[in-house]
């Protein structure tokens, strides 16, 4: 199965470059371009890519913007944000806003193919390590706690014990292989909590669970 790929950035040599190391690859099919948020939001609409290789700082509309209206337009496509620095404080915002993780625009030809496909199967955390340090980093420089809202509290209160000890650790960054080996089960039980989990939380993907974690204060930074 092909995945389809859209590649929004407002300098050409980057969509070029992406597009050609993609276009290599047997499984990918690079869709279209689009040269800044709007612009993304409008080909997304256009031609349904299952992802989204998106920048952050682009001129008429931003990335985070962008991804919050396709992440909105509840569509299929995935939205993997492109930045220059791992810690970019924009990352964070745009990972609140819905994508479904991050890679540096220095990434490999074989990083950067590796990196759409996990986001399009779903698993969302790329670099479980560097997404766990990127949260961390953020949530300790938020001005004020953010606590869970209100609407949500009822919601997280129908996880089970244990549905909550694997979104914990969904937070710490570890993957579904590695929550499995510390809980001592099968990792397709793993999965069937996250997907649970996902659903009562009315969460996208373990991004936003780990997010979520984040901020409910379910797991504290440092």
């Amino acid at each position: 199965m092909t995945i389809r790929v859209l590649i929004a950035d407002d300098q050409m040599m980057v969509r070029e470059g992406f597009s050609v190391l993609l276009g290599a690859m047997p499984d990918i099919e690079v869709v279209g371009e689009a040269v800044n948020g709007r612009d993304a939001v409008e080909r997304v609409r256009e031609l349904a890519p299952d992802v989204v290789l998106m920048d952050i700082r682009m001129p008429e509309m931003n990335g985070i913007e962008a991804t919050r209206e396709i992440v909105a337009a509840d569509g299929a496509a995935k939205v993997l944000v492109l930045t220059t620095f791992d810690l970019d404080e924009y990352v964070y915002q745009a990972l609140r806003a819905g994508a479904s993780g991050f890679l540096l625009k220095d990434a490999s030809a074989r990083q950067l193919a590796d990196g759409v496909r996990v986001v399009a199967a779903g698993e969302a955390l790329l670099a479980p390590s560097v997404t766990k340090r990127l949260i961390t980093e953020f949530s300790k420089l938020s001005e004020t706690p953010r606590l869970m809202p209100a609407a949500a509290q009822g919601t997280y209160g129908d996880l089970t014990e244990r549905e909550t000890e694997v979104l914990v650790l969904i937070a710490q960054g570890l993957s579904n292989g590695e929550i499995a080996e510390r809980l001592v089960v099968a990792e397709s039980t793993i999965k069937t909590h996250v997907s649970r989990i996902l659903v009562k939380l009315g969460l996208r993907d373990r991004t936003q669970a780990a997010v979520f974690a984040y901020e409910a204060r379910l797991v504290r930074p440092g």
